[in-house]
């Protein structure tokens, strides 16, 4: 609020979503270990914003587990905080349907103060 802003949308990594109830993705045997320190930092910086009071409205963004060069398809689902799985068990989202999933929140803010998610 110091320096002005007033609205903050930040992108995470899927990391932090939940695979069952208070299980994160991270926390699971099949998490590859090289993705560990990014994305606990992802989380800790979503646990400080769920656990402070900024000023700032904020958004935090998480794409699906498999974030992939595609096509915009318009055709995806959002959640708060659980990871998304299509009919076959995968979790991905191409890179062009994220782009709209945030510019749809920066257009018409529908998650202030909450994470998010979007996938097939």
């Amino acid at each position: 609020t110091t320096a002005g802003v007033k609205r903050l949308l930040m992108v995470g990594g899927a990391g932090s979503l939940e695979v069952a109830p208070g299980v994160a993705l991270i926390d699971t045997p099949e998490f590859p270990a090289a993705y560990k320190a990014e994305a606990g930092a992802g989380r800790d910086v979503l646990n400080a914003l769920r656990q402070g009071d900024t000023g700032v409205e904020w958004t935090f963004l998480s794409p699906s587990a498999f974030f992939f060069a595609g096509e915009r398809t318009g055709r995806f689902r959002l959640a708060d905080d659980q990871l998304l799985v299509d009919a076959t068990g995968k979790s991905q989202v191409s890179y062009e349907d994220f782009a709209v999933a945030l510019v749809d929140e920066v257009e018409s803010p529908a998650h202030v103060n909450r994470r998010f998610t979007v996938g097939y």
